[in-house]
Order: structure tokens, then C-alpha cells, then sequence
């Protein structure tokens, strides 16, 4: 009867052995299989542009923004004059638009076409130039200020010394003093405006430097430009975007109130904020001068702002599935 039980129970634990064989075997171990099993699709800038195009309206406004800007060197092409060129014919000045002059004439005689679709160019060129100058300069030095502790104290003192006096001051000095032109306007824009992305990037990168994640990468010997690059710097997307899309609409603001005040662009570079200056004495008798750049400037204005703020949202990573 033992014998027949210990049988018994060799015979159960060889069977189940060769099931147990059956069910489970080693799989051989291969890098690639595991990468590939292990990869994800998601991608930041695919997700970003996908929650963007959902917003059928931003995307309209993000096309009319860049129809307009490519429209206005169509216009220059098919225009019928130079946008310089002068008329000494006096029954040439204040033409109400027609067939000939699309946008009738000036107090000068010269195409009103022309002078506005060239304007347009200009103060989106120079909105874009300021735009990346106060990224690159702000996000740079932004970085600094909320990274290294030793030059917070600095960077305040100096954007409270900025802060406190008023825009419009610094430009009437620089244009008294420097003088009037594309590139100076720019620089002097960049020169004042690159503190408050500075600011906005401070104050991000000074909460995220010490999360725990940063911690590790410090002890592990992680140089400070990767920790910023590769382990901040993503975080603050969202808000550089937001800053460069409020940067564009309020430099043209900016531009249009300085040519309005005879302080902006020299005057032989026509802008729309130049064309709104030179409107003001004619506009009761010749509302065209008025109503075409400001048709302008608000389109440009509006679409970029509302384009933007969506673009924004889109590329805040706690919006992404």
C-alpha cells in the first residue's frame, strides 16, 4: 500500500511537472524587442498640434493673421505705384479710392495702397524681431535669475529700477538722443521689454529647481545648463509661448503710439503707426486715411492675440491626454 502511494504521488508530481513545462518556458532576452515594447508614441509637439487644430477658431484667426502678412507682399507686386514715388500734380493729393488708386492717395499724391500694405510688413517685421530678441534674452537670463540664488538680488534691484519709470520715457530719450530708425526702435524695445518674460521664467524656474528630480540630477553631477535644458526648460513652453503671442500684438500698439507721438520710426519708413499719425490732421475730411491702417493694426492685433493664447493652452502639457 506505500508503495503504491509513493507511486501515486511521483507519478502527480511528474505530471504536473510536465504541465507546469507546458504553461511556462524562458523567453529570450532581446534589446530590441524590449525597446520596442517598451516605446511610447506619444509625442509633445504632435500632441500640442493636435489639441490646437481642435480650436477651429484659433486656427481661422492663426490664417487670416498669415494671410494678411503674405498678402502684403502680394500687394506690393500688383500695386500700380511705388509706394515713394511722389506726384508734383497737386489735383493728385486726396483722391478718394477708385479703380485707379484702390485706396485713393495721400496729402503727397503717393499710393495709399501701397503706403499701407508696406507699412503692414513693416511693423509685423519689426513686432517678430522684438518678439525673438525678448525670448531669447529674457528665457536666458530668466533662467539665471531663478537658478542661481547669488544673482536674484541683482536681477530684482535692476527690474524694479526698469519697472518704476515708464516706457515712453526711455524711448523719448533713446529717439532724442540715438535717433530714429527700424533697427534702433528694436533694440531699444529689446533693451526695456526683455524683463517681464525674464520675470514670468523666474518665477517658474525658482519653483521647479528644487523638486526632487533636480535634486538627483545635482548629486549625480548634472551640469546646470542640461538640468535647465532637458528638466525645466519644458515646463516653461506653455508660458514663453504665451509671452511671445502678448509680445507681438502689444509692439505694434507700442509702435503705432510712438509714431503716433512723432517718437517711433523715422518717418521716411512708413508704418501703420506712422500712417495713423499723418491721418490725424485729414481724417474729418478723409476718414480712408484713418480706416485703412486701423483695419489693420486691429486685424493684426486681434487675430495674433486670440491665435496665440490658444497655442498657448495647447502647448500646456497638463492639457495633454
Amino acid at each position: 500500500m506505500e508503495s503504491r502511494t509513493v507511486n501515486t504521488t511521483a507519478e502527480l508530481e511528474k505530471e504536473l511537472g510536465m504541465k507546469e513545462s507546458e504553461l511556462f518556458s524562458f523567453v529570450e532576452y532581446r534589446p530590441s524587442e524590449a525597446e520596442r515594447i517598451g516605446y511610447s508614441e506619444y509625442s509633445y509637439w504632435k500632441s500640442v498640434f493636435r489639441n490646437f487644430f481642435k480650436n477651429k477658431a484659433a486656427v481661422v484667426m492663426m490664417i487670416v493673421f498669415f494671410m494678411i502678412f503674405i498678402f502684403s507682399f502680394i500687394a506690393l507686386r500688383i500695386g500700380k505705384y511705388d509706394y515713394q514715388s511722389l506726384r508734383s500734380d497737386t489735383n493728385l493729393c486726396f483722391i478718394l479710392p477708385n479703380s485707379e488708386y484702390w485706396f485713393g492717395t495721400d496729402n503727397l499724391g503717393r499710393d495709399y495702397w501701397c503706403q499701407v500694405w508696406f507699412a503692414t510688413q513693416t511693423s509685423i517685421k519689426l513686432a517678430a524681431i522684438v518678439a525673438a530678441g525678448e525670448c531669447l534674452v529674457g528665457v536666458t537670463l530668466g533662467c539665471i535669475w531663478g537658478y542661481v540664488r547669488k544673482a536674484d538680488r541683482f536681477f530684482t534691484e535692476l527690474y524694479n529700477i526698469i519697472n518704476s519709470v515708464p516706457t515712453m520715457i526711455y524711448m523719448t530719450l533713446i529717439a532724442l538722443m540715438i535717433g530714429q530708425s527700424f533697427w534702433v526702435m528694436c533694440a531699444s524695445i529689446i533693451l526695456f521689454h526683455w524683463l517681464y518674460m525674464a520675470k514670468n521664467v523666474r518665477n517658474l524656474v525658482f519653483m521647479y529647481r528644487d523638486r526632487e528630480y533636480n535634486l538627483a540630477s545635482r548629486c549625480l553631477g548634472t551640469k546646470i545648463g542640461r538640468i535647465l535644458t532637458r528638466n525645466i526648460l519644458p515646463y516653461l513652453i506653455s508660458v514663453i509661448i504665451l509671452r511671445v503671442a502678448l509680445s507681438i500684438p502689444s509692439t505694434i500698439a507700442l509702435e503705432t503710439t510712438l509714431s503716433y507721438l512723432g517718437l517711433g520710426l523715422d518717418v521716411n519708413t512708413p508704418s501703420l503707426g506712422i500712417l495713423l499719425r499723418n491721418s490725424r490732421a485729414y481724417f474729418l475730411d478723409y476718414p480712408y486715411l484713418l480706416i485703412f491702417p486701423a483695419i489693420i493694426v486691429s486685424l493684426v492685433t486681434i487675430t495674433f492675440y486670440l491665435a496665440g493664447n490658444a497655442f498657448s493652452d495647447a502647448a500646456d502639457p497638463r492639457n495633454h491626454v
